[in-house]
């Protein structure tokens, strides 16, 4: 029995919450190893919908989730995030929802510099959530982020905050916004404290111990390869590392642990926020999309962009992201089209190129090179097995093998948990 591994192969938003809540109801644990609370997904179960931004999807399916050392926690929003899926009928408890205490901290003062500085680059914005996650994550680096542990240590918290304080209020200051007494941190602190260190635990030990004793274990990341702090659309990202790797180092378990790696994408391209888009659409086909797939973030709320497939982009996660197979979600969307297109290339001042490149200033000037595909009348949606797809539904998912060059393992329907089509069962392989 193999553990799974989940990852987007786009700019995230391509379904991976059904996806992982179809999986987790065949793991015992399930752990998100990076990200903050800026990562989104919405699971419809029976006639309950479940927003997780933070907390593991498998949650929702009664089994044990884990927030690795990868992740930056914002306390406030854990603890809010928790009130409200208890609400709705879920058990969380510390026997059930365990934080790694070695964790980064996101606390008001990484918000307020994420503001700030997002603020400040006025037309060069690069469209983050202002969540603080991206200063966490640098003071985290920096080695002078407050960790979950620091929490139930005075006297370690005591010169951590004035660390920090020198840093953020530097900056603050510069930028002209209001700056942060040492007191109204310790104030923020101590409220939250006794109510999340319960949570807090050796998370790597207890991965191993269970790993060793035969469980399954479900790796859920955040976010989307092209949204990659090294491999993505630099510097329009997210700031950590999203690939297959970091399940290992973001959890504290081995490589070797990870198991098969399942890349998500969806049928077609959306991305919400700023940058480079090659394969983006501005016409009447871009908005059907748009309405027919109900693309708004979980997280912002703001309407996602929409394009064709791009099979250049989807063919660099599956190598930089180690994918041994695909989830196609959102087929049905396409349903009607007369004509659908994927891109398979792109030109770069006039030449052809066959990846995406790392410079910004080329990721701007690139013009996809698409392949026109006959669309399909016939409704793909909710359809349980290959026979129920339209022949020319199995086409295009057949060309985008080809392209991507790794096989569509698992195909999604439509948002209901059933509507899966399994041809590979990761968790055997």
């Amino acid at each position: 029995m193999s553990n799974v591994t989940v990852i987007g192969t786009q700019w995230g938003d391509e379904g991976k919450g059904k996806i992982v809540d179809w999986l987790a109801s065949r793991a015992d644990i399930v752990v998100r190893f990076q990200g903050g609370h800026n990562a989104g997904h919405t699971l419809v179960v029976g006639d309950q919908t479940y927003k997780l931004s933070l907390l593991p999807s498998g949650l929702v399916r009664g089994k044990t989730g884990v927030i690795g050392n990868g992740v930056v926690v914002d306390p406030e929003a854990f603890l809010a995030e928790v009130e409200r899926v208890t609400a709705q009928g879920l058990t969380v408890s510390p026997e059930t929802l365990w934080v790694a205490d070695n964790a980064a901290l996101i606390l008001p003062v990484h918000v307020a510099t994420d503001r700030a500085r997002e603020a400040a680059r006025g037309d060069r914005k690069i469209g983050t959530t202002g969540r603080g996650i991206g200063p966490a994550y640098e003071d985290k680096v920096a080695r002078r982020a407050i960790r979950l542990c620091d929490l139930a240590e005075e006297e370690t918290l005591d010169w951590k905050l004035d660390e920090l304080l020198l840093h953020h209020n530097t900056l603050l200051a510069g930028l002209g916004a209001p700056t942060f007494t040492k007191q109204a941190l310790k104030d923020h602190i101590a409220r939250l404290a006794p109510r999340i260190l319960p949570y807090g635990c050796t998370a790597w030990a207890r991965l191993d111990e269970a790993r060793r004793s035969g469980a399954r274990i479900l790796f859920e990341g955040a976010q989307a390869v092209m949204l990659d702090v090294d491999h993505g659309t630099y510097p329009f990202v997210t700031s950590s590392n999203t690939v297959a790797a970091v399940a290992a180092s973001g959890s504290g378990v081995g490589p070797a642990h990870v198991g098969f790696v399942l890349g998500i994408a969806k049928a077609y391209c959306t991305r919400v926020g700023e940058g480079p888009f090659p394969s983006e659409l501005f016409d009447v086909n871009g908005t059907t999309l748009g309405q027919r797939g109900h693309e708004f973030g979980t997280n912002t709320g703001r309407p996602r962009r929409c394009g064709w497939f791009d099979a250049v982009l989807v063919r660099q996660a599956v190598k930089v992201g180690g994918v041994n197979g695909i989830a196609l979600t959102k087929l049905d969307v396409l349903d009607g089209f007369d004509e659908i297109k994927i891109c398979t290339g792109y030109t770069l001042d006039g030449a052809a190129v066959s990846v995406f490149p790392s410079s910004p200033a080329a990721q701007k000037r690139v013009k996809p090179v698409f392949e026109t595909i006959q669309g399909w009348k016939e409704t793909t949606f909710g359809a349980r097995s290959w026979a129920d797809l339209p022949a020319q539904a199995i086409k295009y998912i057949r060309r985008i093998e080809e392209l991507i060059e790794a096989p569509v393992t698992l195909l999604s329907t439509s948002p209901e948990r059933d509507d899966t089509i399994l041809m590979r069962d990761p968790f055997e392989d």
